[in-house]
């Protein structure tokens, strides 16, 4: 990545800046507010700030983000969707897994998808407040449009079967369990709405009772997930929000399961690809991130060969020319120059928000974050890619936060970097290894 460092807009908020500090001090990627931290993806911004503006225009978009553990994939995501919730999208982060979420199971990726719901006004899950927007928007829309006060329930039903039109082909039921929830909050069925909301959310072992007032059977299968996600875009657009924006994080564990799901898993993958080109879902971006094994390996994509052609994209040009636009993008990972690049803006953002900025400037000046960098580097056998999730644990925990309190506290004099095990990632662990026999092999 380039050293370039990210352009603050305007002052940053103390609530902002405390949730952004508080989140590295734990060693995690903050939720929110990573645009202060978003250094060297100043080259993506364009294509896909332009990506994101078709999709709010009733485009779709697939994305494929490829990158070794601890180049940055999960900040990027959660990057990406920020300038999406910005745009008034509706957000999902989904991690694949074959115990929790496998990939070839679409009913269970659509539940996670509503589990994970969230908008700018609401967290998890925002399926919910979401579908209650809706139906206040018909309100409005009905009465815009003339209808009398008396008439309303018959003029809001009108136009919901109208609005849902072409979800009802692939998806009555979906249709049909809106009308049960409407029907169960009018007449002050909180129990019944409560289970009708769960089983639109794809949740399985809804209460039989509840599914016949709705009108609705069974549970969602794998076939009728598609036509529930097409419902869920319709509600989203109609409730005001511009578009939803997907994440389906960690795809490279579809190389240790079992070859039979596996296999389900990658065609599961290449059909959402399809779908998404052939406009069935307007207004969804949907985006996936991966390994390079995962797609250049025999055990990843290039086990099914039409799911290998839709992601092919060409990385043997130097980096700088790489097409962000492509429908593979790949992240780079971190050198030491583009880590201290990060610390620095850690350390200044960080200052901002105390008391005595100018002595944490100071004694946390650029040199000993080079200083540090280079240790925590070393410390991973060297391997600065994988550095940046410890190196700024480190920054924050144990130098500013004890510059901040201890007025005669000087890193170069009363710390030693210390990386014990425990607090390290599997990956962290296997960059540390002292010989090969000390690497942790994640086998099939």
């Amino acid at each position: 990545m380039s050293i370039d460092r990210p352009e603050r807009t305007g002052p940053v908020s103390a609530a902002r800046r405390r949730d952004v500090i508080d989140a590295l001090r734990r060693g995690a990627v903050p939720e929110s507010g990573l645009d202060l931290l978003a250094t060297g993806l100043g080259r993506f911004e364009s294509a896909l700030d332009a990506e994101l503006d078709a999709v709010a225009s009733g485009a779709s978009v697939f994305k494929a983000v490829r990158g070794e553990y601890g180049s940055g994939k999960t900040f990027f995501t959660r990057w990406l969707g920020e300038r999406a919730k910005r745009r008034n999208f509706a957000v999902a982060e989904i991690q694949v897994s074959e115990t929790e979420t496998p990939l070839h199971k679409l009913e269970t990726v659509y539940r996670r998808l509503t589990e994970r719901l969230t908008t700018s006004g609401f967290p998890p899950s925002a399926l919910r407040p979401v579908v209650d927007a809706w139906f206040y928007a018909l309100e409005e829309d009905s009465l815009a449009a003339g209808a009398a006060e008396e008439d309303l329930a018959e003029a809001v039903e009108q136009l919901m079967a109208a609005r849902l039109t072409d979800v009802s082909r692939h998806a009555p039921s979906f249709a049909t369990a809106l009308r049960g929830y409407r029907t169960a909050l009018t007449s002050g069925d909180e129990v019944t709405a409560a289970a009708v909301m769960a089983w639109l959310g794809g949740q399985p072992h809804v209460a039989a009772s509840a599914r016949r007032a709705a009108g609705v059977r069974g549970d969602l299968d794998h076939f009728g997930a598609f036509g529930f996600l097409q419902g869920l875009l319709t509600v989203l657009r109609d409730s005001g929000h511009k578009g939803l924006f997907v994440v389906l994080d960690e795809v490279e564990t579809l190389q240790r399961v079992r070859s039979d799901a596996r296999d389900k898993a990658l065609n599961a993958l290449r059909q959402l690809i399809d779908e998404v080109h052939s406009g069935r879902f307007p207004g969804l971006y949907l985006l996936i991130t991966g390994t390079p094994a995962f797609y250049e390996g025999q055990q990843g994509v290039q086990r099914l060969a039409p799911l290998a052609q839709r992601l092919a994209t060409d990385f043997s040009t130097d980096l700088r020319f790489d097409n962000p636009r492509a429908v593979q993008v790949r992240l780079p990972g971190f050198t030491q120059e583009s880590l201290v690049g990060l610390g620095t803006t850690i350390r200044d953002l960080y200052a901002d928000g105390i008391h005595d900025s100018e002595r944490v400037r100071t004694v946390v000046d650029d040199a000993y974050i080079a200083e540090l960098a280079a240790a925590v580097g070393g410390a991973l056998g060297g391997r600065v890619g994988v550095a940046p999730r410890l190196f700024l644990k480190k920054l924050v925990g144990d130098v500013l936060d004890r510059v901040d309190q201890f007025d005669d506290f000087d890193p170069r004099k009363h710390y030693a970097l210390t990386v014990k095990a425990a607090e390290m990632s599997e990956v962290e662990r296997n960059a540390a290894a002292d010989s090969p026999d000390e690497i942790e092999l994640d086998l099939p």
